[in-house]
């Protein structure tokens, strides 16, 4: 009887295995199906993003005496929380725009990658006005002790707030709730 009943559970275990895996592959071709409608066709051709040597990015980066708040996000197209990020600050370039505060993001991505993935991300995203290009082989050590107080350029994303005087660095990725605390602080507040 034992023998029965474990045969039984053994059966009844590999048959759930197999209608569950019919399950997934279902979903896949489902995923796949979806991708290839809804992923649109962007033309690159007409894209020039801008590129900055690491002294240009410092001196974009130095504090500036007047009442803009600048946010400036350094990422890659390859980072997974990079990328998670991005529609955060989609969101809040659209619901800010006409108010002084400045997006930029700093693509450290691979220089061959420019022409591909980083043009074809800025379509997309239509972030082609606020992306600029810094050589990453060119970053060194000095470049980011002159530059920032906290990062050390071993990770991304990093987001570095500035208005007036104050500044704020951020590394890792920022959820919605965030980076909406982060700005509204930085946008309630004075010029210092």
């Amino acid at each position: 009887m034992r023998k029965l009943i474990l045969s039984v559970l053994v059966l009844g275990a590999l048959s759930a295995c197999k209608k569950e895996k019919k399950i997934v592959e279902n979903n896949d071709e489902i995923k796949d199906s979806t991708m290839a409608v809804t992923t649109p066709q962007v033309s690159t051709a007409s894209i020039n993003l801008k590129e900055f040597s690491p002294a240009q990015v410092s001196d974009y980066l130095k504090n500036k005496e007047n009442d803009t708040l600048y946010v400036t996000n350094f990422f890659a197209t390859w980072c997974g929380p990079c990328m998670a990020e991005i529609p955060h600050f989609k969101e809040k370039i659209a619901e800010l725009k006409g108010q002084p505060v400045k997006f930029t993001f700093v693509d450290i991505d691979e220089k061959s990658d420019w022409d591909g993935a980083v043009k074809t991300f800025a379509a997309k995203n239509d972030l082609q006005d606020h992306i600029i290009l810094v050589d990453n082989k060119k970053l060194d050590p000095a470049f980011f002790k002159s530059t920032f107080e906290k990062w050390d350029g071993q990770a991304i994303p990093y987001t570095i707030m500035k208005k007036g005087k104050r500044t704020e660095e951020t590394l890792g990725n920022m959820s919605a709730e965030m980076l909406d605390q982060k700005l509204a602080s930085f946008i309630s507040e004075k010029k210092n």
